[in-house]
């Protein structure tokens, strides 16, 4: 299965909202349209009775007197004969016409339905409303549905901005113009792709060996699925990888991180638990420059952006790392989990400002029927989106592709 039929089977939640928003939208200003239509429609005038024909004069008859019969004069002294029997004549026999012939192209019954018949009958019971000849309906892009659309891509997570800018550009140069619910999914497709072709970029790779990935994000991001997913596609690239397992406050972190070094064939290192996340950061890259790893991902704890603690430590490790690079962390990728919706942007600022945060990677984009918010931060931030991720296995994260994204967001098909 490509992984687009999957993004678009998974984004069902939110493609299948923004479908049934805007088909109720285009079929409320469709209906009212008929509606002013039928009130603003001319009576058509009836006919004028035709004129009752005038009665033909009659034709004047002249009658013929006819001569008045002679009568018989018989010879006086003869008697006249005995009146002899005539036979009357036998009726005329009529030939039989035999049984009644009616042309056949009059009353033969066609095999195909009137709908399917060609001609003007067809033609005008297809533009009756045959069934499945039905064109799809359509409504005037005028003030108020284009207020409609924005209120749509609000909820869908867009954010009021960056919604507001996707409608106007949809737009321009088409008010006043028909649109069906196939045309404005395609006109926001292309809208939302346009947003999202410059931050649809992989993560980069450098010669430094080895070059350290930071992963950060607050509690329940994805980050530790998310770098065992990134380290076993690196080692099928043919990259040797090293993981450090940073979260040292939660057990079942470090064993799950574990777990998926196991199936990606990757080394994990650990720490006691309750030990300093930074000293293992450090020790992790001691490791990987002696092993001449090609790249070192460190987990870290989960945090939230409002706990400044927190924030502080994740701040040492990155201080800490640069002791032995200065240039280090090369990448810091920033996992953001879909279903939080608009609070994923004040994460990415609070992030940004302490971990100098180099990339995006969302996921959980099955989970939420509010998938905008990728779009959101696209156009809020325009930091790069290296991989998006739609479910648990290993398989189930890819590098983002604005196009697949944007299709399936709307539920266009491939």
């Amino acid at each position: 299965m490509s992984f687009f039929k999957k993004l678009k089977d998974k984004l069902f939640k939110s493609s299948s909202k923004l479908e049934e928003g805007l088909e109720a939208i285009v079929a409320e200003g469709a209906a009212e349209d008929d509606t002013d239509a039928a009130l603003t429609q001319e009576p058509v005038p009836e006919p004028a009775p035709a004129p009752e024909p005038a009665p033909e004069p009659a034709r004047p008859t002249r009658e013929i007197p006819l001569p008045a019969p002679e009568a018989p004069t018989a010879p006086p002294s003869e008697t006249p004969p005995a009146p002899q029997e005539i036979p009357d004549p036998a009726p005329a026999e009529m030939p039989d016409p035999g049984p009644l012939e009616i042309p056949g192209e009059v009353m033969s019954v066609p095999d195909a339905p009137l709908a399917e018949r060609p001609g003007f009958l067809g033609r005008l019971f297809r533009r009756s409303g045959a069934p499945g000849t039905q064109a799809a309906p359509r409504r005037v892009l005028d003030d108020a549905m284009l207020e409609s659309l924005e209120e749509l891509l609000i909820q869908s997570d867009m954010g009021v901005d960056t919604a507001l800018r996707v409608a106007a550009n949809l737009a321009e140069g088409r008010m006043g113009r028909k649109l069906s619910v196939a045309e404005i999914k395609g006109l926001l497709a292309a809208e939302i792709a346009r947003i999202m072709e410059p931050v649809a970029k992989p993560m980069p790779l450098y010669r430094t060996k080895p070059q350290v990935v930071l992963v950060v994000g607050v509690n329940g991001s994805g980050k530790t699925t998310t770098i065992g997913k990134l380290a076993s596609q690196f080692r099928a690239a043919g990259k040797s990888v090293v993981i450090a397992a940073g979260d040292t406050f939660r057990a079942a972190a470090v064993e799950q991180l574990q777990v998926w070094g196991d199936r990606a064939g990757v080394p994990v290192m650990t720490a006691p638990e309750g030990s300093d996340p930074a000293s293992l950061a450090f020790d992790a890259m001691t490791r990987a420059q002696a092993d001449g790893a090609d790249l070192l991902m460190i987990d870290t704890a989960g945090r939230l952006q409002n706990r400044q603690d927190l924030m502080e430590e994740l701040a040492k490790i990155v201080r800490v790392i640069r002791k032995k690079d200065a240039q280090a962390p090369h990448n810091t990728l920033l996992v953001l989990d879909a279903t939080t919706g608009q609070n994923a942007l004040s994460q990415v600022e609070t992030f940004r400002k302490l971990a100098d945060v180099s990339g995006l990677v969302m996921t959980k984009l099955d989970g939420t029927a509010k998938g905008g918010v990728l779009v959101a931060l696209a156009d809020r931030f325009g930091l790069p989106i290296h991989a998006i991720g739609v479910g648990e296995k290993i398989d189930d994260l890819a590098p983002f592709d604005p196009e697949d994204f944007a299709r399936a967001l709307v539920g266009l098909d491939g």
